[in-house]
């Protein structure tokens, strides 16, 4: 009866340290957070050892407020746009002068004398001459100068015509351009002062086309 105590299971007995010990995994600082991470985690550049480089502190300052402008100063500004844009048109010309149809036909007009130049000047004469107050000398003056004012504008631009038409015949035979828009482009020119032409002349007086 007393020996039921001796034949006791040994399942409440201690088990050895040995055996604890083999029973437990040792895992290390780096392999704990890995088994926690899911298959699609990616990796921080931290983790892998890369710094992002910082900006560089001017880049992040703001720029400076500008002083606004006076009156006069602003004045002055447009002054300068609008004597810069004048400048550029006198060499360039406008979309009205490209191509080089337009560029023979202005180097027509510049290397000749050209009657139309004397037309404004005559037309002021005519007008003041024509005035009823004048005499009638002067008011007869007047018209003849007008007719061969006229008469020299439309045979002058008759030659600069014909002379446009058989260059642009012989350089350009494949051109688009109307003839009759590059006669009246030359016949305006033609009648405007050599220094008040824009663009400016690229040829001499007299010089060869």
């Amino acid at each position: 009866m007393f020996g039921y105590s001796s034949r006791v299971p040994s399942l409440f007995r201690r088990k050895p340290a040995n055996l604890v010990e083999e029973s437990v995994t040792t895992v290390t600082a780096d392999e704990a957070p890995t088994a926690a991470r899911s298959r699609g985690y990616t990796p921080s550049k931290k983790e892998l050892g890369m710094v992002t480089p910082k900006r560089p502190a001017a880049s992040r300052r703001q720029g400076a407020p500008t002083k606004p402008l006076t009156k006069e100063e602003a004045r002055e500004q447009r002054r300068v746009a609008r004597a810069e844009a004048t400048a550029e048109f006198r060499r360039e010309g406008g979309p009205r002068d490209r191509g080089p149809e337009r560029l023979l036909a202005r180097n027509v007009v510049d290397s000749r004398r050209t009657v139309g130049t004397w037309f404004f000047g005559g037309a002021l004469i005519v007008l003041l001459g024509s005035n009823q107050a004048m005499p009638p000398i002067v008011r007869l003056a007047s018209n003849l100068l007008w007719g061969a004012l006229a008469l020299g504008v439309l045979i002058d631009s008759i030659l600069i015509s014909r002379r446009i038409k058989k260059l642009v015949r012989e350089r350009h035979p494949k051109s688009t351009e109307k003839l009759g828009s590059l006669y009246f482009y030359a016949i305006m020119r033609s009648i405007t002062f050599r220094k008040m032409r824009a663009p400016q002349p690229q040829v001499n007086l007299g010089d060869k086309i």
